[in-house]
């Protein structure tokens, strides 16, 4: 498959050898290095690390790893691929970047008009269309019963789906059953053979398959050497510890090359520091191999570190399908503000409405002015999103929101300090105060000004 980076020193001369159906450079390079910037694993499996590589002539060199040189175009664009790939492509000199570019690891998925229900009257799943792009990381979050592990389900093939379509690579895949979709499962219960060592839970898929022993034994090995376990496949699940089970559960789903990996809360099991730890492994294998991931939880942390984008779901709807960033930093209604991160709430009135900013009377009188996302004429009622992060403690005269709390309790939390406070009503009211020199000493029972943006609190649809 393609690995593609960007030229740091010369532009690169191309032969084209069309009988044999390859690219190859002509000209010598001797000290020329690319930055590996995008990795996906090759059709003779390779896997390639990102960073800094040596050019020569004919091949891409980092310590061990290889990679022949194929073609380069006129903006310095350099595209990697092992010559198995090409060899089986119809690649020309007018559209190798388009042919290369179809040759990209990873499934499209889309959901069309997809609904379900259990017992024919109520829907779990609503009318769901969602389009998943080929090598995308996709969290489905949301609390229980929200319909995010029905999806996963319908995906996978365990479910059928009551209404609508199911397309996997723009094939309709409803009616495939689950083993011949290609697809790798990740259960939160991990699943492994008790009976089996862990080279032979590794293998058992590849067996379903038929492979010969020999690729069997070079899969296994390059799967436990993916999740960096080479030593553990005499092994019992039974003699491994929870985050070494769920590395061998993910090496299972990853050993026979699937285009497609569905993950159903596989860190729930772990203890908070072992389940930070995988997040960033499981997000570094996606980087490295390319494929698409599917994973659902209802850890928000989990949501927002691994993934590209994330999808929200409540009573069988998606509130909100962005970035993680954008998730954060712009939730479009009440709901996903509540859900992702921390989050102050103040019930008001619009009162004016001036472009993208509106005035709002709260319960005691107090005028805000806030960000208007998602209310529609003066006179509506609204609730305030506001993260504590985003206050400050001392007075602040370009914050155009100023008003008097009451400091209810103090939480010292290391980094930064968690105050408590009445604030309009509110005694719940959360700021979070960094810990360094010079910051103001707070008190309990203490009254201080806080103040904010405009553009930092919402003006969202009410709730109670």
């Amino acid at each position: 498959m393609i690995v593609s980076g960007q030229l740091i020193q010369p532009v690169w001369k191309l032969a084209v050898d069309l009988v044999g159906k390859r690219f190859m450079l002509c000209s010598q390079i001797s000290a020329a290095k690319v930055q590996i910037i995008r990795h996906h694993a090759g059709a003779d499996r390779g896997i390639y690390a990102a960073g800094e590589y040596a050019v020569s002539k004919r091949e891409v060199r980092r310590g061990s790893d290889r990679i022949d040189v194929f073609a380069a175009d006129a903006d310095g664009q350099v595209f990697f691929a092992p010559r198995s790939v090409l060899d089986s492509t119809d690649c020309n000199t007018t559209n190798f970047k388009d042919d290369w570019m179809t040759l990209q690891r990873g499934a499209s998925v889309v959901f069309d008009k997809v609904q379900k229900s259990y017992d024919g009257e109520v829907l779990v799943v609503k009318n769901l269309n969602l389009d998943i792009k080929k090598g995308e990381f996709l969290t489905m979050l949301g609390p229980s019963g929200s319909g995010k592990t029905t999806c996963l389900m319908m995906l996978a093939g365990f479910e059928p789906a009551s209404h609508g379509e199911i397309y996997l690579n723009e094939k309709p895949i409803n009616n495939v059953p689950p083993h011949k979709r290609g697809v790798g499962m990740v259960f939160q219960n991990y699943a492994l053979f008790p009976h089996m060592t862990v080279a032979e839970n590794l293998a058992f898929p590849l067996q379903v398959r038929k492979m010969s022993k020999s690729e069997q034994e070079e899969k296994v090995k390059r799967a436990l050497e993916m999740v960096e376990m080479p030593q553990f496949g005499s092994r019992r699940p039974a003699q491994l510890s929870g985050g070494q089970q769920q590395r061998v559960a993910v090496a299972r789903a990853l050993v026979f090359d699937p285009d497609l990996i569905l993950m159903d809360e596989p860190l729930g099991a772990l203890d908070k520091q072992l389940r930070e730890q995988m997040q960033y492994e499981i997000k570094h294998i996606h980087a490295n191999l390319g494929v698409t991931v599917v994973y659902v939880t209802h850890d928000q942390t989990e949501a927002l570190t691994m993934s590209d984008r994330v999808a929200v779901f409540n009573d069988g709807v998606i509130q909100q399908l962005s970035s993680p960033e954008e998730l954060y930093e712009a939730p479009q209604n009440s709901f996903v503000a509540q859900f992702i991160g921390e989050n102050n709430k103040l019930n008001g009135t619009v009162t004016a409405i001036n472009g993208n900013i509106c005035d709002v009377r709260l319960a005691d009188g107090t005028m805000l002015k806030a960000d208007r996302v998602n209310v529609g004429a003066v006179g509506d009622a609204t609730t305030i999103s506001l993260r504590p992060e985003r206050i400050e403690t001392v007075v602040n005269d370009a914050m155009e929101n100023k008003i008097t709390g009451h400091i209810e309790e103090l939480i010292y939390l290391g980094d930064h300090i968690r105050v408590r406070m009445s604030v309009a009503g509110n005694p719940e009211f959360i700021v979070k105060v960094r810990n360094r020199a010079g910051e103001q000493k707070l008190a309990r029972g203490q009254d201080i000004q806080i103040s904010w943006f405009a553009d930092d609190c919402k003006a969202l649809d009410p709730v109670g």
